[in-house]
């Protein structure tokens, strides 16, 4: 940490501001000639060009910038596009008992999206939300890449087509009803799911059901109901699911009894990441132990298959092994940190007559280890498979399942099981692929656990990173902002990758990219006009156990850049806010500023130790600000006490779901910020549980958290990744302000304040 110049001291109060400077409209650019300009970007000298070229008169605002390549066209929208030409394979039924039903081609871990869904069908058939069921789809490869749950995506993807089919299902069932009566479609009205007409005539949907479902009946064209008539989309709905979760009735992957004498497994795994195992030297005394069933070695460890998983867990303890070396064998964090330092490029030089701010940030390993760790059901035999597990990517776990058991994929059948929790992790099928080879292995149907060390020391971790920033200004005007983030390389090995190749064309970024650089581009640009802006991603090949943990590169690179932007407002003497407000991009980023800095009380007066941080973030065609206030009087010891939330995703089906994602969010930060990392020894993180992975906890969230939904009428954006990076600027620049300190490395408080558990 650096100390903070006088001018940011926390002791002088910072008044807020809430008169909007004059509004010039901002200068937009053509998709062709953003394309035209994107390589010549970083060059200096062509892209002041391009700024007076595009900028027109002087504006009081700040000097505009290009637009980035996710601003054309982001992650989300290649998944729709790449989803494009199977989105319309959505089935919606209705049964003859009236209950509506649509298996979804998605993932529930959490987000409340089979609420939401239900939602959409209950708007557009007129029946109550109490008659939906939507469940998850098994792996339907005929979708291609249209099952991938990722990306902010979900809500955005499915919105058109469930209300769609709906649409279609209702004009059916109208025009059974009609067919029936001697009348039109235009005559009848539905209410509760119960068809009425002239002359008192009614009938249920159940009762109509086999009439609508009749090939020769005559539909005209059906569309879905126009926003105004929606009248359950955009109300505040609890989550249908809520009850049976608090209650325990809620079936997860091991409450599941779908295979008579499935056996409770557990692995030893080797003392490091992708280590191996050379030999079993035990094997005798584990069969003996009791309630041992067997035993098997598999690629990733040592298998025992017991009568209860207590046992099993004993008999893995016990095993005696001769391990193979793994994949980053003597690395630990200060080497990848020197590795990550040494792969960061540096920033140009500045020029004549100007100011820079330079920072540079390093964040740790976060482990993806949610609630419910890794788990899955697997029953394989001599000619089929068939597996159950929380699954984020469902076709290719199918495939790959298929290719290492010698199946094709059509004797492989994957089941989706809502899951505990994600963070990304459901992404990859690991358990479910570990859990079809111990049962080809033993011949035994298995459910698979893995422990919480296993979750956390070999599951999936967000990359650590390296970034340096330097930003030039003068006479008050940000000139350059200048991003290099150099990270452990993200695996994409579950399904986006397939996705990225397949609309390459479509694209708007130039070169042969990775699949990281292309998501990096496609997720992460500034919301504010910082003239020429670059951000950059290098690849460091260790070969970690990552993945993509919420936010993916935005967590880390834009709460970096929230962080430079209050050293900005600092050095140009400007208040955060107002600094802020000026640089945004859109009146609609202003408004969700406003109404955060007006809810928040941006800028009272608050005791010494104790201070206020603001955050912004936009993607996924959202936006949300954070104000958070904080207790640092003990700087080992921070609390975040107070927080406010605004957030504008257009249509919000669920604005109590929106609601949730953005606690989710503000709680991810505060722990990632705070606390939360993993510490790298010799190949292996040594943190092995909740007790360790300092993840947020009741005590360390705020017992004030307000969050304002702000609905621009726009379609509905992603919601799922948005609500960390504003949370995790706001965080530090409250840490910062109260302490007089600049944070450069997160988590801030990171000791290891733990005995780790042995190898």
């Amino acid at each position: 940490m650096t100390s903070l110049p006088d001018q940011a001291h926390p002791d002088r109060t910072l008044p807020g501001s809430t008169r909007p400077p004059g509004g010039e409209p901002t200068p937009t650019h053509s998709r062709r000639r953003f394309l035209t300009y994107l390589v010549a970007a970083p060059t200096l000298a062509v892209a002041a060009q391009v700024v007076a070229d595009v900028a027109g008169p002087a504006t009081a605002r700040a000097l505009p910038s290009l637009p980035a390549p996710a601003e054309v066209l982001d992650l989300g929208d290649v998944l729709i596009l790449a989803g494009k030409p199977t989105e319309d394979l959505i089935v919606v039924s209705v049964d003859q008992r009236g209950r509506v039903g649509l298996a979804l081609p998605r993932a529930e871990v959490g987000q409340g999206i089979t609420t939401a869904v239900a939602m959409l069908l209950a708007d557009e058939l007129d029946v109550p939300l109490s008659s939906v069921d939507v469940t998850l789809a098994d792996a339907r490869p005929e979708l291609v890449f249209n099952q991938l749950t990722g990306g902010s995506n979900t809500m955005r993807s499915v919105y058109g087509p469930v209300r769609r089919a709906a649409a279609v299902a209702r004009a059916r069932l109208l025009a059974a009803a009609a067919l029936r009566w001697g009348t039109t479609p235009g005559a009848l009205t539905v209410t509760d799911g119960v068809v009425s007409g002239p002359g008192g005539r009614s009938a249920t949907y159940g009762e109509l059901s086999a009439a609508a479902a009749d090939r020769t009946l005559t539909v005209a064209l059906a569309a879905p109901k126009p926003t105004a008539q929606q009248r359950v989309v955009g109300t505040p709905t609890n989550r249908v699911d809520a009850r049976a979760m608090v209650t325990g009735q809620q079936r997860y992957t091991l409450d599941l009894d779908v295979v008579p004498g499935a056996l409770p497994t557990m692995l030893r795994r080797p003392p490091t990441i992708n280590g191996t195992v050379r030999s079993l030297d035990n094997e005798a005394q584990l069969r003996a132990m009791p309630g041992v069933v067997d035993v098997a070695v598999v690629r990733t460890g040592v298998a025992v298959l017991a009568e209860t998983f207590g046992q099993a867990r004993d008999a893995v303890a016990a095993v005696q092994a001769t391990w193979g070396p793994g994949t980053v064998d003597g690395e630990d964090d200060a080497s990848i940190r020197r590795t990550l330092r040494a792969a960061t490029p540096p920033p140009l030089a500045p020029g004549l007559l100007v100011q820079t701010v330079d920072a540079e940030f390093d964040f740790a390993f976060v482990s993806h280890a949610p609630l419910e760790p890794n788990c899955a059901v697997a029953h394989v035999t001599a000619d089929r498979a068939e597996i159950w597990s929380p699954l984020k990517s469902p076709i290719v776990a199918q495939e790959t399942i298929a290719a290492e058991l010698g199946l094709p994929v059509s004797r492989v059948t994957v089941h989706v099981v809502q899951g505990g929790g994600s963070f990304g992790r459901r992404l990859f099928s690991d358990a479910a692929l570990e859990a079809a080879r111990v049962s080809k292995a033993t011949g035994r149907p298995v459910k698979l656990l893995w422990s919480r060390i296993d979750d956390m020391r070999h599951g999936r971790a967000r990359a650590a990173s390296h970034h340096r920033i330097r930003a030039t200004h003068a006479a008050g005007d940000v000139l350059t902002f200048e991003h290099r983030v150099a990270s452990v390389e993200t695996d994409f090995g579950h399904g986006l990758g397939e996705i990225l190749t397949s609309v390459a064309a479509s694209l708007p970024v130039a070169g042969n990219l990775s699949f990281a650089q292309t998501v990096f581009l496609t997720t992460v640009h500034s919301p504010y006009h910082l003239g020429v802006t670059t951000q950059t991603l290098s690849e460091v090949p260790l070969q970690m156990h990552t993945g993509s943990w919420r936010s993916v590169y935005s967590a880390n690179t834009r709460g970096a850049e929230e962080v430079v932007v209050d050293e900005l407002a600092a050095a140009t003497r400007r208040d955060p806010a107002e600094f802020r407000r000026r640089l945004l991009k859109e009146d609609r980023f202003r408004a969700v500023l406003d109404r955060v800095v007006q809810e928040g009380q941006w800028g009272r007066r608050m005791p010494r130790g104790t201070a206020q941080g603001l955050g912004f973030h936009a993607e996924y065609k959202g936006c949300t600000a954070c104000l958070v206030e904080i207790d640092a009087r003990d700087p080992q010891d921070p609390r975040v006490t107070r927080a406010t939330i605004a957030v504008d995703v257009g249509r919000a089906v669920n604005p109590r779901g929106l609601e949730a994602q953005m606690l989710g969010g503000l709680t991810d930060a505060i722990g990632t910020t705070l606390r939360a990392g993993l510490h790298v020894v010799d190949g292996l993180p040594l943190e092995g549980s909740y007790s360790q992975f300092h993840y947020t906890r009741q005590a360390d969230s705020p017992t004030d958290v307000r969050v304002f939904v702000v609905d621009s009428g726009e379609e509905p954006g992603g919601a799922g990744e948005l609500g960390v990076p504003a949370a995790v600027g706001a965080i530090a620049n409250a840490y910062a302000r109260a302490t007089g300190t600049r944070p450069r490395s997160f988590p801030i408080v990171f000791p290891v304040d733990f005995e780790p558990f042995p190898r």
